[in-house]
Order: C-alpha cells, then structure tokens, then sequence
C-alpha cells in the first residue's frame, strides 16, 4: 500500500489539528500512527478515511488521489472497512442485523447473500453464539468483534482503526487485539491509530510519529521503535513503556 501526504492542514477555528503535514510511504502493509492525546492522530485517520476534508493539502492512496466532492468522497468510504473507538454499533440492531445492513443498502447483496456472508464471519471470529443479540447484550469486546466483522465483511481495499480499545479493560483488549493481528497476518492492509505501543511495534511495518500537528518522526516501526531519533519522541516511548 502507497500512501502519500501534501501539506496537509486542518483547523478548527482558530486551533490547528494539522499543520502542513507531507509524508510519501511508498510500501506498507500495516502503518501504525501514534503519539501524545490532542496531537493530531484521529484528525490525520479521519482524513485519510475521507471523513473529513483538508483545509490545505492533498492525499493519494496507492497513486489514486482522494478527490474532496460528495460523490468522490461517497465512493471512497464505500471502498474501506472504519472501526472507531466507540463500536458505533446500531443500539435497536443484532449483532447478525449490524452486519447485514450495509451489504443490502450500500453494497448491493440481496437479503440471503448478506446473511450467509455474516454467519460465515460470525463463526470465523467465534461469535455465532452472539448472533441474535443486540449491542447492549454484547461486553465490549464482543462489541468490536462484530464491529471488526462489519468492517472486512464489505471486502475492503484496506482497514482503518481508530484507538479500538481504548473503551475496553484489559482482557477484552487483548481479545480485539488478537483478532486484528491475525488480520494482518492474513495480508490485509492496515491503518491504526493506537496507544498500544508494543502492540504497534510488534504489527506494524511503518509508523508515524504524530504530536502538535505534525509528523515529529517517522520511518520503519523496526528503526523508529528501538533507534528513535528525536527527542520527542525518545521522551513519549519513555513515558509510555515505563510501566
């Protein structure tokens, strides 16, 4: 996967999210973006996932530049799995109804396809069980299970994580973490924004280094996690791995 960054900016009112980021990543199967909380890594996913638009600046996705028009935009998030920190679950649906929804409206399979296509990735990831159940029956992990699910089973050109643990305890971390490791193991293209730095370490093949708006550092997750160069972020990997 190619991924390549203009001077990109973003601003809300007069606070800077972005500030003229460029970067080019000319081969990633997993990019990991961490770094401090407010320093700019879900504006930077939220952009990449054409959820919002640049002040300034331009993005491309495997040479392919994101076009900010309703319809480009449209066609864009129609192509990628999302999976945010929040599940973002439909309360009133099953878990088995989650995922069917948007194979029928926005994918195009008729009622059975979209159903055999769920139960299939239900029992993959072990939540046959959990079917019929709606969100508020599910424990957070299971919640961004069947999130996962309904974000690979539209068959996405690559996957976006938004912190997707940061709502969960230890052990459900854990579980949601397996589940996205073997994703990657399989070969499916990632991007993620997390604070789980030795996971990111151990999964990613590339990571930025994201604080105050702009990329601080970034390069190959085997130099930039062990040989930092900079200071910042010598001083964020001390604080966060020193327990």
């Amino acid at each position: 996967m190619r991924l390549e960054l203009r001077g990109l900016e973003k601003w809300y009112g007069s606070q800077a999210a972005l500030q003229g980021i460029t970067e080019t990543i000319a081969d990633f199967q997993a990019l990991a973006i961490i770094g401090p909380s407010g320093g700019g890594k879900t504006t930077l996913l939220r952009l990449i996932a054409g959820l919002e638009i640049p002040d300034r600046g331009t993005l491309a996705i495997d040479g392919e530049q994101l076009l900010f028009s309703r319809e480009s935009l449209l066609r864009h998030r129609q192509g990628i799995g999302m999976v945010f920190q929040a599940f973002n679950l439909f309360p009133h649906l099953t878990a088995l109804a989650n995922i069917t929804l948007p194979l029928e409206k926005v994918h195009g399979y008729s009622p059975a396809e979209a159903r055999g296509h769920a139960i299939d990735l239900l029992e993959r990831f072990q939540l046959s069980p959990h079917a019929a159940k709606k969100p508020a029956e599910l424990s957070g992990g299971q919640q961004q299970r069947v999130a996962i699910v309904r974000a690979i089973a539209i068959r996405p050109r690559f996957l976006l994580f938004d912190e997707p643990t940061s709502a969960l305890d230890p052990e459900m971390t854990a579980e949601v973490l397996e589940v996205i490791e073997e994703l990657r193991h399989e070969g499916r293209d990632l991007i993620m924004a997390t604070h789980h730095i030795g996971f990111a370490r151990q999964v990613a093949d590339y990571c930025l280094f994201v604080s105050d708006g702009a990329v601080a550092e970034a390069g190959p997750a085997s130099e930039l996690f062990y040989h930092p160069r900079t200071a910042a972020l010598q001083n964020f990997l001390n604080k966060v791995l020193k327990y």
